[in-house]
């Protein structure tokens, strides 16, 4: 079966879902939730090895201070109640972005998380939080310099070492729910040759046939990777 190795999500439209619900924009954070663990299973049984999703953005600091909060606890709530289950299902939890401006006790979780399930290997699933891919590349031009590493000596190979998550693969499938057709700074250096999905349905709307739909989407599309299929081919 045709199946990507790595599938990255931007996980948008939980607030206007809520909205034009008439609800509270925590409610849609709070539903998005809920379709994640959906997802997570889905993709686990598909036996896909690699699952990227967007929590929050180094962009989502500009948002109401209210809001901002609410994340910070949805986030340490939701790893409280939800890790033991994930892990328990041989799942690998990576947190990728910048942790210096995270509460102690978060980042505390994060590590706890991340040491407890670091032998799963049914599916790695990262978790993009504080994360941009701009400061990710950036960061890993610090981690050069702070190497000494000589121009001669960087290839795209020696760069990726110094990422986030240096053992992770290529995105191969992006999905992007809620409408928008931009990939909004996230994982700039892995969508070399990802392929796109983007679907019209708020991320709580989204649900396990809408991956299937979208990996078999994905399944009959042709790769070339810059190349040609055949010699005669223009």
């Amino acid at each position: 079966m045709c199946l990507p190795k790595h599938i990255a999500i931007i996980m948008d439209g939980n607030g206007r879902w809520a909205s034009e619900r008439g609800l509270p924009r925590q409610e849609g954070h709070r539903q998005g939730v809920k379709i994640l663990k959906k997802i997570i299973k889905k993709t686990s049984e598909l036996g896909i090895k690699y699952l990227t999703v967007y929590a929050f953005s180094t962009e989502n600091w500009k948002r109401p201070d209210h809001e901002v909060n609410f994340l910070m606890k949805l986030m340490e709530r939701t790893m409280a109640s939800e890790t033991d289950e994930l892990i328990s299902n041989k799942i690998k939890i990576n947190f990728i972005g910048r942790r210096d401006c995270l509460a102690k006790e978060l980042k505390e979780k994060i590590k706890d998380v991340e040491k407890s399930s670091r032998k799963n290997d049914r599916l790695t699933l990262n978790i993009a939080f504080n994360y941009g891919g701009r400061a990710e590349i950036i960061d890993a031009v610090k981690n050069v310099i702070d190497n000494d590493l000589q121009a001669d000596n960087i290839s795209e190979d020696v760069f990726s070492k110094y990422l986030y998550q240096p053992d992770l693969p290529d995105v191969e499938l992006l999905i992007r729910t809620g409408g928008d057709k931009r990939i909004s700074n996230f994982l700039l250096w892995q969508l070399a040759y990802a392929e796109m999905f983007f679907s019209d349905k708020y991320w709580p709307d989204f649900s396990a046939d809408d991956l299937q739909n979208a990996v078999t989407d994905f399944c009959n599309r042709e790769r070339r990777f810059g190349g040609l299929k055949n010699a005669g081919d223009n």
